[in-house]
């Protein structure tokens, strides 16, 4: 199982990524969202911001997230080390279940790019 400090240095790597990215999808990282990850094993959340095509970590708690975000993640810790490490697809872990993702439709439609 996923550590906090791992699923923490995931996340840093993920907006490292997206830094680098090019075309759509920097254009699609592009947002300015507030942004809820809750680590569903270790029952806890990371709460911060998409922006400048960046995730901005600005908070870290127990329990589920305290306020709806405009983007909300759900998974387990070694679901998202396995997404940002390259060894488990987004799109397949979506469509299994085993990955949520919530936001408005105007969201999804420009982060299906990311996807």
């Amino acid at each position: 199982m996923a550590t906090m400090a791992e699923c923490r240095s995931a996340l840093d790597r993920l907006s490292d990524n997206l830094a680098d990215a090019d075309g759509d999808v920097r254009s699609a990282a592009a947002l300015d969202r507030s942004l809820s990850c809750h680590i569903k094993d270790l029952d806890a959340t990371f709460d911060g911001r998409l922006k400048n095509g960046r995730i901005e970590v600005l908070d870290q708690h127990p329990g589920p997230p305290r306020e709806k975000a405009q983007i909300r993640l759900a998974m387990t810790g070694d679901d998202l080390v396995a997404m940002v490490d390259g060894t488990l697809n987004f799109t397949k872990a979506w469509a299994s279940g085993r990955v949520k993702l919530e936001a408005g439709l105007r969201d999804l439609l420009r982060l299906r790019s990311l996807l």
